[in-house]
């Protein structure tokens, strides 16, 4: 009887335990994280907006229920990750959950909202089937609204929702100069890449002149300049960095000639030996890759003409980036005629290289001349991991820390027409600015919980290890189980034969 007493008690006390777990987990909301890069952990940089926040936001997902596992895992992370925000909020986010599926009218509403159906697998009955889901957000301050049309597994969501909250809610936005009167390309040929940053940040033409107070503006931006800046030009550059002015240079240093000479010749502005000074040296070269785009050429077929892509080395395809906020999140860049970059300079600054040609790569000192006909060959690529961008660090006559950014291709993010530019091309144009522009920290964010860490760059006896570990644990468990119940019941069978056992 007192055994039972006793286990009724500890029962009692397990579930007044668990209950009180439950109530204060409620009204405080936590994720405990064992993640390695704290993934799961919300930033000081979100902490610090929601704690800021002035006017109501109210966040509306519209999830399908029921989905596969992959999807209802996504379903509940965002769930717990706009709890956690509503929790710091202090009372001014309110979030609600919708399954458009109920009705066409909710379906509708989505829709709406900006947030489209997609199609899933889904298998039924040992076949798969397509089904029409909903995975999507809307944030909502006042009468202005942010979308996030579609929310998966990759989706960097603490980056996603702190910059849709930041876009509606940012009052006093940094400027953004942009450089004009030396050919730079015009605004509106930059029509995307503005889009992208034009809801952070105040976004003015500049013309470098001694009258002009540069120190309003956080970063100036320079896009492949055609013509020469002048001496009064490069000291009012000089004045602005002194000052803690952060600078962003897309550098054009090739002329491309594809209509008459097809020569490749060198420009020069006057800022290639302005930014050799400092110890950034932009090559008199042109780099060409075997990871490349296509161009069409026009080839004569028996009496038809037809255009036919081949391969052109003049236009890389980047994928090799440094570790640093400004590339993380990149995966792919494309370039045009671009020249290679290097450091000279010593310790006094910190120079990191950002964007780097693939293992099969070489550079052509300019001018040179374009052979359309050429068969390219393994011997035409014999260096690896080429220099296109970096940063520089330092303080630039005893003023204040600062960063200048080269890149050494000029118009990679203007659009030629009607045409798109490759998103990652924007990506890197934006990044670079909220690097540089942005103290908050949110450009930490946008590759936080997506790391790439591919099982097939494991050894052989590694992966032969994980493959056997995960074959002979579970029966293990299940054999030492089954030894440690034996003993248990075993010890029960002894005492029961006691003289003086005790039911």
């Amino acid at each position: 009887m007192k055994s039972r007493r006793q286990l009724t008690i500890t029962l009692i006390i397990i579930s007044c335990a668990i209950l009180l777990v439950n109530i204060i987990g409620h009204s405080i909301h936590h994720r405990f994280d064992a993640t390695e890069d704290k993934d799961y952990t919300l930033s000081d940089a979100t902490k610090n907006m929601l704690k800021n926040l002035q006017d109501p936001i109210t966040i509306t997902a519209y999830f399908t229920e029921n989905l596969p596992p992959q999807y209802a895992e996504v379903r509940k992370e965002f769930k717990d990750i706009i709890s956690e925000y509503a929790s710091l909020s202090n009372g001014k986010i309110a979030f609600r959950f919708i399954d458009p599926n109920e009705s066409p009218e909710l379906e509708q509403e989505a829709i709406n909202s900006g947030i489209g159906p997609v199609l899933i697998s889904v298998r039924e009955k040992d076949r798969n089937e397509q089904q029409k889901a909903f995975l999507g957000a809307k944030i909502e301050v006042g009468t202005q609204k942010e979308v996030i049309p579609i929310i998966q597994k990759q989706t960097p969501m603490e980056y996603t929702l702190s910059t849709s909250i930041k876009k509606l809610t940012i009052v006093n936005k940094p400027y953004i100069g942009i450089v004009s009167g030396h050919g730079e390309l015009p605004l509106q040929n930059l029509g995307q890449a503005m889009s992208e940053i034009g809801f952070l940040y105040n976004i003015e033409e500049v013309i470098l002149s001694d009258t002009l107070n540069l120190s309003k503006y956080k970063t100036l931006v320079i896009n492949a300049p055609k013509s020469q800046y002048s001496e009064t030009d490069l000291g009012i550059l000089d004045n602005y960095i002194a000052q803690g002015g952060k600078l962003f240079i897309n550098l054009e240093h090739i002329n491309a000639d594809l209509q008459q000479s097809m020569q490749l010749t060198l420009i020069t502005t006057g800022l290639e030996g302005w930014l050799t000074e400092k110890g950034i040296v932009v090559e008199d070269n042109v780099v060409i890759d075997k990871k490349c785009g296509n161009i069409g050429v026009v080839q004569q077929q028996g009496m038809f003409s037809m255009t036919v892509p081949i391969s052109f080395p003049y236009i890389p395809i980047v994928s090799n980036f440094s570790d640093h906020p400004i590339t993380s999140s990149l995966k792919g860049l494309s370039f045009a005629f671009a020249s290679s970059i290097q450091y000279t300079g010593d310790d006094k600054y910190q120079f990191t290289p950002l964007i780097f040609t693939s293992e099969s790569s070489a550079t052509q000192t300019l001018p040179a001349y374009i052979n359309i006909q050429k068969k390219w060959t393994d011997h035409d690529f014999t260096t690896a991991n080429i220099a296109l961008g970096g940063v520089l660090t330092g303080s630039f006559n005893n003023g204040p820390e600062t960063s200048i950014v080269v890149v050494g291709d000029g118009d990679y993010a203007a659009s030629q027409g009607n045409q798109k530019v490759n998103a990652d091309n924007i990506n890197l144009f934006a990044n670079t600015i909220d690097w540089l522009s942005d103290d908050t920290g949110l450009i930490e964010l946008r590759s936080k919980g997506i790391n790439y860490r591919p099982i097939k760059e494991l050894s052989d006896t590694k992966k032969a290890t994980i493959k056997w570990v995960n074959f002979l644990l579970p029966i293990v468990l299940i054999i030492v189980y089954g030894i440690v119940n034996w003993q248990i019941r075993l010890i029960r069978r002894n005492k029961r034969t006691e003289e003086n056992y005790v039911q």
